[in-house]
């Protein structure tokens, strides 16, 4: 970050002032709406620093949750299928539904308005050969994601009532959206336990050592929260 602005450091001195940190995880859904000063409504992020190598495909955190409260942001979902499950799709609210024309509109023309793409296994041919395009964004579908699926309909409206995806970067960290600066602090911490708690059930059995390193709590233009890591850690069910 550049230099710290006057709305910026007088929210970091809120944060210092509400105590000694890390907070658990209700405390931290609240501080982090009190402190938050745009003039817009923030998404709020949880961003983890887990102890895993994803070099190694034994240490790989990527997994899906649906959020109780959603993220507060209208997902725009393209489904690729052949015809027999474009009406399914359709009429569960996807946004966009097709196969070819829409393949050779990423192929061609770089489009990627959307947010989440699901695709039948028997396409996944074609729409292997949009990786390029899609997976630097995260946005190829896959299976293990819930994203390759002969069940359009019920995919289509979990990603729109608030199912996301994640996964680690290559240094072993999680950035997610749980929700708005706009929701209440119940619904923050209520999202921010499901997404927690999935991310511990994922956990490798080949990572060793501290698995959650560290946690933090932000809006976009707010000050991280920092979040007890045994409040983190006792959410393993």
């Amino acid at each position: 970050m550049g230099k710290k602005g006057k709305k910026y450091l007088t929210a970091e001195a809120a944060v210092e002032e509400a105590g000694d940190g890390p907070f658990n995880i209700a405390d931290a859904s609240r501080l982090v709406k009190d402190v938050a000063f745009a003039n817009f409504d923030e998404s709020v992020d949880l961003d983890l620093r887990l102890g895993v190598d994803p070099r190694h495909a034994d240490q790989m955190v990527r997994g899906s949750v649906a959020l109780p409260h959603g993220t507060g942001k209208e997902i725009t979902v393209l489904v690729l299928a052949n015809e027999a499950k474009q009406a399914e799709a359709e009429e569960a609210g996807a946004d966009y539904v097709g196969l070819d024309d829409y393949v050779e509109k990423i192929s061609n023309e770089g489009w990627t308005d959307f947010d989440v793409v699901i695709a039948t296994p028997d396409v996944m041919g074609q729409v292997g050969r949009l990786g390029r395009f899609l997976g630097p964004r995260g946005l190829m579908p896959n299976p293990k994601s819930g994203t390759v699926t002969m069940d359009v309909a019920q995919t289509v409206k979990e990603v729109k009532a608030g199912k996301i995806d994640f996964r680690v970067d290559k240094n072993g960290n999680l950035h997610t959206p749980i929700g708005k600066v706009s929701f209440t602090k119940e619904q923050l911490e209520e999202n921010a336990r499901a997404f927690l708690q999935e991310v511990m059930r994922l956990r490798p059995p080949a990572s060793k050592g501290l698995y959650v390193r560290s946690a933090t709590m932000s809006s976009t233009m707010g000050p991280p929260v920092a979040i007890d890591r045994s409040n983190v850690l006792a959410l393993v069910r």
